[in-house]
């Protein structure tokens, strides 16, 4: 068994080596000879299966076409994120996907290799906002969290991972001063990809049939954070955000730190990658196009893009606090926010070590 690699992890990898080497027919010869540079060698498409969520304006145009990488022919499937973070994770049966950063991240370093990332961020959110509290539990402040018992959908999940860092570099509490919880939301739901905490960092799993929702409710988990509220919360007065002038807070917090965390990130199955490194650079460009397109029709107002009433404002608003280009794609934009998530992972007792943020990407991507 690899050092370092659990043997869940282990067997998840053996799994897809076995695969993996059972369709190593994916390189057609034509594609093998554009590849070594050969002048005369035909041009073939290179047929991809991309699996994401389906509700970006940012990847609509891939997903209907009107963006094409060169030389891939995608066939789209949206999935919902639950869901598709357990099959990329468990199974890797997409070549192409999206999938949780957090997630990733862990997996990487602990030597899976079965992905390379591409520096494409179709998720981000700011998630102060999605901290809820029972009032009866004497929590008026983020500081009251320490010694409370937290539930997360999963320890995992990138919401979390940000969630308890800020709760750490402002308020100053660590992960290990609190007993976390994990389970299904409003449902139960299965793991996604089980992994072992360090750091002294204690983390157990919620009763068969029970949901973090109603432990709240309940008064048996004290708050719970994650990246949806829970069901009890629009309906039991006792629930309330621990922020609840959440904007402002992560205004501020964006003009002290100039990080708009990252929630999702694309990879490439690196069977693929190996057989088409020139895949990495055609897939980022095309997402970058995309995201460009789904950016213009946004500022098309006089025709609302989407169902929000003073959308015009909001966005000159955004513009006015984060400059022209708000979602940046790449990986020299986005260092800062990529080293502390990375960081993070260390300090919070999933990855077993700290990886350069550049370490994540595909080495074709590293001058984005």
């Amino acid at each position: 068994m690899a050092q370092g690699l659990s043997r869940r992890a282990w067997l998840t990898r053996l799994a897809f080596a076995a695969s993996a080497a059972a369709g190593a027919s994916a390189a057609t010869p034509e594609v093998r000879a554009r590849q070594t540079g050969e002048k005369d060698a035909p041009k073939a498409t290179l047929k991809l299966s991309l699996a994401c969520i389906d509700n970006y304006d940012r990847t609509r145009a891939l997903l209907d076409g009107t963006v094409k990488p060169e030389g891939i022919d995608l066939k789209g499937e949206a999935i919902g994120p639950a869901d598709l973070f357990r099959r990329v994770a468990q199974r890797a049966e997409f070549q192409v996907s999206e999938m949780s950063t957090s997630t990733f991240m862990i997996l990487k370093s602990q030597g899976d290799d079965r992905y390379v990332g591409i520096p494409v961020f179709p998720s981000r959110n700011f998630r102060h906002g999605y901290i809820f509290i029972n009032r009866r539990s004497g929590i008026a402040r983020p500081e009251d969290l320490a010694g409370k018992r937290i539930g997360a959908p999963e320890y995992q999940t990138t919401a979390a991972l940000w969630q308890r860092s800020f709760l750490q570099d402002d308020y100053g509490i660590k992960p290990e001063r609190i007993e976390w919880f994990e389970g299904g939301l409003d449902a139960p739901e299965p793991e996604r990809y089980h992994v072992e905490i360090s750091g002294g960092v204690h983390v157990q799993r919620i009763k068969a049939g029970e949901t973090l929702s109603r432990l709240l409710e309940e008064g048996r988990l004290d708050a719970v954070m994650g990246p949806a509220e829970p069901e009890c919360f629009r309906r039991a007065s006792h629930i309330a955000r621990l922020f609840p002038d959440y904007k402002r807070v992560e205004q501020d917090y964006f003009r002290r730190t100039k990080f708009f965390p990252i929630m999702h990130m694309l990879v490439l199955r690196n069977d693929v990658y190996r057989e088409n490194p020139w895949a990495a650079m055609s897939i980022f460009k095309a997402f970058q196009s995309a995201k460009e397109k789904g950016m213009q029709r946004l500022w098309e107002t006089w025709d609302l893009p989407c169902a929000v009433p003073w959308l015009l404002p909001e966005l000159e608003e955004t513009r006015a606090i984060f400059g022209p280009d708000h979602w940046p794609y790449g990986i020299a934009a986005n260092q800062g926010v990529l080293e502390r998530m990375t960081r993070a992972s260390l300090e919070q007792g999933l990855s077993p070590k700290k990886l350069a943020a550049r370490d994540l990407f595909a080495r074709e991507t590293w001058q984005t």
